[in-house]
């Protein structure tokens, strides 16, 4: 089933550019995997830049309860982001995605909190980003280890990509970089709710903690 059908379906309405329909790879070699990536033909389209993420919630946790996130974003620009629930029984995350571009992540912070959402969790991370025909492929470097994450206008060509990349497509991971955080700390007994290099630093963190394992060993 489609994302968009999907939304239909369940009876809300979404413009049909607003989707998001992507997958996760944990990466054991991430410098091995940029050379495949280059090998591929894969263009580079942004050279690493360090992320700040805010993700917002009700203070009851209405929009976590729900599956959906609401974050602001601080690169080398300022954004904002509205998700929906993930569609069920997928091979890859799909789910409606809303991105519009703000000029002051500080006053957008302001607002939102005036509408009464709070920070819930703080994260960061490194990212890199490529283009291979239409998939957008980019390589993360979080507190707690690499991915790549392959972006596409459906599942079958997103497989197709990871094949070419020497990816084992039963190693995908759909769950968000927030999850996965919470099986780490239930895993480690971590405390607190910022996903910061420096809350982690020392840390010796295996896949196992993530509940995922490495799909670059082929």
């Amino acid at each position: 089933m489609s994302l968009l059908r999907w939304q239909r379906k369940k009876g809300a309405c979404m413009n049909p550019g607003d989707q998001e329909i992507e997958v996760k790879f944990y990466l054991s070699k991430p410098a091995e995997f940029a050379a495949r990536l280059a090998a591929a033909g894969a263009v580079l389209v942004s050279e690493r830049q360090f992320e700040t993420n805010l993700r917002f919630d009700t203070a009851d946790g209405q929009l976590t309860r729900e599956a959906r996130v609401l974050r602001l974003r601080q690169d080398n620009r300022a954004r904002m982001t509205y998700k929906g629930p993930a569609a069920a029984g997928e091979p890859v995350s799909m789910r409606q995605e809303i991105e519009f571009g703000v000029s002051d992540m500080a006053a957008a912070q302001r607002l939102l909190e005036a509408l009464g959402y709070r920070v819930s969790v703080m994260y960061e991370k490194w990212r890199t980003t490529y283009r291979l025909g239409a998939l957008e492929i980019v390589q993360d470097e979080l507190p707690y280890g690499h991915f790549c994450e392959i972006e596409g206008p459906d599942g079958a060509s997103i497989q197709q990509g990871a094949g070419r990349l020497g990816l084992d497509w039963d190693a995908r991971v759909t769950a968000s970089y927030l999850a996965l955080f919470d099986r780490l700390k239930l895993n480690r007994g971590i405390q607190g709710s910022q996903l910061s290099f420096t809350s982690l630093v020392g840390l010796s963190i295996a896949p196992e903690d993530l509940g995922v394992k490495p799909a670059d060993l082929g």
